[in-house]
């Protein structure tokens, strides 16, 4: 008995060293992941969640249960025609209260104090001065329902305005465009980095990020003017505009500055900032 219990919690050790706890979690979403490999090197205390709603899924979300914002969200940018959802209620995820519950995303105007406890829900943004900053963006979802599901808290980060209707939206609407010569699947992760100590907390609660980041991959491409884009590349983005220089140089007066990189480059800044071994957000950097 005592070599069983030993075996299987260095199983366990093992699972979380190298790929913390999302080894098996991804499987019914691993699509929005390229050549279905999830990132490597990350371990922590996160859940793993396959954004479902209207009976499919739409995007992956790496949860931070502690600082009720997601580490990142994987998912395949396909911009479709319409406008961004009008009159969208912010949504939560029942499974974060207990993985018994097989349900997806759901709107509770009143949501109980086991939801609170597990997530971030939306009168913690209300007055904050932080608008809900979108990991994966709604613009660059191909279908009515696709714009929708990005719509729950899970997928949200506090973002400040200035940078979410500026910087940061001009960087969204760029890979956008660049999709346009991708012609096969373009495949995107977007995050956020932590402070490296004393992280600012909306309603003592929701924890503020100091910044965001994005990679994508499009393993082909037509040639062209962006052709030094593709593969991949990245860019880091300052949310807090008093952030020091040492990730993103300040170019502008309000601070809210971005720096597009390779994504080698972006593996070593989150490696470095999020205190990991080794990271790699594309299997085989995103090469067929």
């Amino acid at each position: 008995m005592w070599i069983t219990y030993f075996f299987s919690s260095l199983l366990r050790f093992i699972s979380v060293v190298f790929y913390g706890e999302i080894t098996t979690d991804f499987k019914p979403c691993i699509e929005f992941f390229y050549a279905e490999t999830i990132p490597q090197g990350i371990s922590g205390d996160y859940q793993a969640l396959c954004q479902h709603y209207e009976n499919q899924y739409h995007f992956a979300t790496l949860y931070d249960r502690n600082r009720r914002i997601p580490l990142f969200s994987a998912y395949i940018l396909s911009p479709g025609d319409g406008p961004r959802p009008k009159n969208t209620n912010w949504m939560i995820e029942p499974r974060l209260v207990s993985d018994k519950v097989n349900t997806g995303m759901e709107y509770q105007k009143h949501p109980d104090q086991n939801v609170k406890n597990s997530q971030a829900v939306n009168e913690d943004y209300k007055h904050s001065g932080y608008t809900r900053g979108h990991l994966a963006p709604s613009g660059h979802q191909q279908t009515e329902e696709d714009k929708e599901a990005t719509f729950t808290l899970t997928n949200i980060a506090p973002q400040m305005e200035k940078f979410n209707n500026g910087p940061w939206n001009n960087l969204e609407d760029e890979m956008a465009e660049r999709f346009k010569v991708c012609t096969s699947k373009m495949y995107v992760i977007t995050g956020v980095m932590p402070y490296e100590k004393d992280e600012p907390k909306i309603n003592n609660r929701v924890t503020v990020p100091e910044y965001f980041w994005t990679a994508y991959c499009c393993p082909t491409f037509t040639a062209g003017p962006d052709q030094n884009y593709f593969p991949t590349y990245a860019a880091v983005g300052r949310n807090d505009p008093n952030s020091k220089d040492d990730i993103v140089k300040k170019n502008t007066q309000d601070g809210h500055d971005v720096k597009e990189m390779s994504l080698e480059d972006l593996e070593k800044i989150l490696q470095n900032r999020l205190k990991m071994p080794e990271m790699s957000l594309f299997k085989n950097k995103c090469k067929e």
